[in-house]
């Protein structure tokens, strides 16, 4: 019989993308804190991609609404909407669903404090919302906006607030975030830019297709809510929506995925 001679160490069949991940976070917390209006607007035009393909999502589904085939419908807006994560991802902007898979794994490791994780958290959210808000501003005097598009709009905002429980949400934003940092995740394993859009893309797609809650997206909508139809927007609807949104995706990316890649590369102290 041969002799195992394998250590612990080389179950750690990850470890050089978590050792990746670990130099990201510590790069996020230099931006943030030397040049914190230069993270801003990484945050801002991640909120800003999303939102835009947002709106474009929202136009083929609406457009092709005539066919009825809902789920080849669903299927092409989930598609189409899997290009603003390959876009903020390739043009490393800041959003914050999967600064909690990388800030989790900071954290583990020690190169990053839990206050000062929260910080960025908080910052790169409001930054996302920002880019949102100015898309959607943008976007009213653009005339793109049809009503089909708003009708579709409103709908989707009524199902994920007023329609939806807490618990719901919650599930849906689990659910979520595990698929997107799941792509992105296995898309550090390679080096060709179409390969890591594939694999970020397949995440995405899941995510929408499932209805699956995902708080910047969310908070996008709301935003175009704002300027498109305000008087339909319920404030505790959208506050539920949010907190539990943000509560489920962090327990996605950040627990599901973060954490548990991070514990299987090793234990707190011997990153090296």
């Amino acid at each position: 019989m041969i002799e195992n001679r394998k250590s612990t160490k080389d179950t750690y069949v990850t470890k050089e993308i978590i050792e990746t991940i670990v130099g990201q976070t510590q790069m996020k917390e230099v931006m943030a804190d030397k040049t914190p209006m230069r993270y801003a607007l990484k945050s801002m035009m991640a909120g800003f991609l999303l939102a835009i393909v947002t709106v474009f999502m929202l136009a083929i589904k609406t457009q092709f609404a005539s066919t009825h085939i809902d789920g080849l419908i669903n299927l092409l807006g989930a598609i189409a909407f899997s290009l603003a994560l390959v876009l903020i991802v390739l043009t490393n902007s800041e959003l914050l669903t999967s600064n909690f898979m990388y800030l989790t794994v900071g954290w583990y490791y020690k190169t990053i404090r839990l206050n000062k994780m929260i910080w960025i958290f908080t910052f790169c959210f409001i930054g996302n919302i920002i880019g949102g808000i100015i898309l959607f501003f943008l976007m009213k005097y653009a005339h793109i906006m049809t009503p089909e598009m708003t009708s579709a709009l409103t709908e989707t905002v009524h199902k994920k607030t007023e329609a939806s429980t807490w618990l719901t949400i919650l599930v849906k934003g689990i659910f979520c975030n595990f698929f997107i940092n799941i792509g992105i995740f296995v898309s550090m394993q390679f080096k060709e830019g179409l390969a890591k859009a594939f694999f970020i893309a397949c995440g995405v797609v899941v995510f929408v297709f499932m209805g699956y809650e995902h708080v910047v997206f969310n908070a996008g909508l709301f935003s175009g809510m704002l300027f498109f139809n305000i008087d339909a927007l319920s404030g505790l609807g959208v506050l539920k929506n949010i907190v539990f949104a943000l509560i489920g995706n962090y327990i996605g990316g950040g627990i599901f995925v973060g954490l548990v890649y991070a514990y299987l590369n090793g234990h707190r102290n011997q990153l090296k």
